[in-house]
């Protein structure tokens, strides 16, 4: 019997993919979208073979309707408070209302079970809700996936391919967590089937500190890479309290501060997963950082 999965936030980057490969393992998914979403990506979800429920009033009846029969809800909802604490909170509510026996919350970061609080203002959300979701009548499971390696290649500060540097603070030799988009949705789809999956799940595509970062860069290249210290992390620390004074972005999902906290909790090694999961599911062909470089590369 094939199960039901549920997925809200499958209009988004992430979860698109984890809809397809759900369908692909032979799911039914059920994607939630809202009335306003975009038109172009809920017809994408369609053509892949997902059954769209538009959900009108975002409560807890509705949703649980939508919850009938359904082995798992993953959620990939991205935001702020309102999203990653309250809409998320109606969506495990009504889960549990409807009797849905696991639940996957929107984490899909580096691990952070070890940062202080305070440290990161996006993963304290996270570890807000946490606070909610353990005390639920559900189980749980997060898929912590460090950083995603696309990230490398635009968002991320790291590789300035123009400049032909690797940017990092800190220590040039601190490892790091990186998985591409792609692994991360598979391996989620492979957890959302999963009836035993424990509490937390980490994985990493790769793991590489800055100095093996320049070594990639070259090889894949064939240029000379500088590698840039660009401080110590307390300096970033000062930067960061600096830049939410100066450039508050309490309404913007990724303001620039909010990237650095990212780049302090990995260069500082409290995110560093010990232990990955890599292997609990056969047949994920796990995507490097020097792959994901030299496909750049080549587009350019």
């Amino acid at each position: 019997m094939k199960k039901i999965i549920i997925v809200a936030g499958g209009t988004g980057n992430l979860g698109a993919r984890i809809v397809q490969e759900l369908l692909e393992k032979g799911a039914i998914v059920r994607a939630l979208v809202r009335p306003g979403s975009d038109s172009e990506k809920v017809q994408h979800l369609e053509k892949l073979g997902a059954e769209i429920i538009v959900i009108t009033a975002w409560d807890v009846t509705t949703i649980s309707h939508a919850c009938k029969d359904v082995s798992c809800v993953v959620s990939a909802l991205a935001g702020l408070r309102e999203v990653i604490i309250d809409a998320q909170k109606i969506l495990l509510d009504a889960a549990v209302q409807a009797g849905v026996p696991r639940f996957i919350p929107s984490d899909y970061s580096i691990d952070f079970t070890g940062l202080p609080a305070g440290s990161n203002r996006n993963l304290d959300l996270r570890r807000e809700f946490h606070l909610y979701l353990d005390k639920a009548a559900i189980k749980a499971t997060t898929v912590f996936n460090g950083a995603f390696t696309d990230m490398l290649t635009g968002q991320m500060p790291m590789i300035l391919f123009k400049y032909k540097r690797v940017l990092y603070w800190g220590s040039a030799d601190q490892q790091m967590d990186f998985t591409t988009i792609a692994n991360t949705a598979q391996f989620t789809a492979n957890a959302a089937l999963d009836a035993d999956t424990p509490r937390f799940l980490r994985i990493a595509g790769d793991q590489l500190s800055p100095r093996l970062m320049q070594t990639i860069a070259e090889k894949v290249s064939g240029n000379k890479y500088r590698l840039t210290r660009a401080g110590g992390l307390g300096l970033l620390s000062f930067l960061i309290k600096t830049g939410r004074i100066i450039a508050p972005g309490k309404q913007e999902l990724y303001p620039a501060w909010q990237g650095m906290q990212y780049m302090h909790n990995m260069s500082g090694g409290k995110a560093k997963m010990k232990t990955i999961d890599n292997n609990r599911y056969p047949g994920i062909k796990w995507t490097n950082v020097n792959e994901v470089l030299k496909n750049y590369l080549s587009r350019q």
